[in-house]
């Protein structure tokens, strides 16, 4: 199996294509490990995905007191934000490599329009696991004051205030996992995996229906104010 530390570093900052471990509550970690086994946590797009595959592959081989002990050590780690939210309407033009944006040198800028593009600030730094460079995510303008009101409010009835459960600081709660200063992508890709069952673990029943109401506008502002909070 591979190092956990191979994908989400050895401090467990994690990268865009998967979580950010450090901080987690251990008995979380372990929760979504069975997930992985399970088939209960699967990743957004129902296709081939390389992070996942690999994440299953490894809950597959680690044993018990495997998880254990990887749980127990990222839950005492710190978690840092290493990524930047910027609002804009225009922003590099991009290509994919290895499940993240990476900008094309001298091929100007495109319109953002309605989508969230989460870029390495160093992509030969962030392809050898450097946790000291860090991210940018463009966002929509207003997204963030947009994801605020979310937040706080559930969006004047939109939905339920994602406070009221992860904290009023998105800090986390128990076993109720924290949000601030987590990569953004990665938060919006999980609010799609509820809303289409593809995470389906009881533990994460409740967030179904939260999910179920926000249009993909509403996931990126959401994700785009947990992303720019302090952890």
């Amino acid at each position: 199996m591979y190092a956990c530390a191979y994908c989400h570093l050895p401090d467990g900052t994690g990268r865009p294509e998967n979580a950010a471990l450090a901080g987690l509550p251990a008995d979380y970690m372990a929760a979504q490990i069975a997930g992985f086994r399970s088939g209960a946590r699967l990743s957004a797009w129902h296709g081939p995905y390389r992070p996942t595959d690999l994440m299953r592959s490894s809950a597959e081989s680690a044993t018990d007191e495997e998880v254990a002990a990887a749980a127990d050590y990222f839950s005492k780690l710190p978690m840092r934000r290493r990524v930047e939210v910027v609002e804009t309407t225009d922003v590099p033009q991009t290509r994919e490599i290895g499940w993240l944006y990476v900008p094309i040198e001298g091929a100007g800028t495109e319109p953002l329009g309605q989508r969230i593009i989460e870029i390495p600030l160093d992509h030969e730094r962030h392809e050898l696991r450097d946790s000291a460079s860090g991210f940018r995510a463009y966002v929509p303008e207003g997204s963030i004051a947009r994801g605020k009101r979310i937040v706080e409010s559930g969006g004047d009835g939109l939905t339920v205030a994602c406070g009221s459960c992860h904290g009023t600081q998105l800090r986390g709660a128990g076993l109720i996992p924290p949000l601030a200063g987590r990569s953004p992508t990665y938060i919006v890709r999980q609010l799609l995996a509820f809303r289409t069952g593809s995470r389906a673990a009881a533990a994460g029943e409740p967030m179904r229906p939260v999910a179920e109401r926000l249009a993909v506008e509403d996931m990126i502002a959401v994700a785009a104010y947990a992303a720019a909070q302090e952890p």
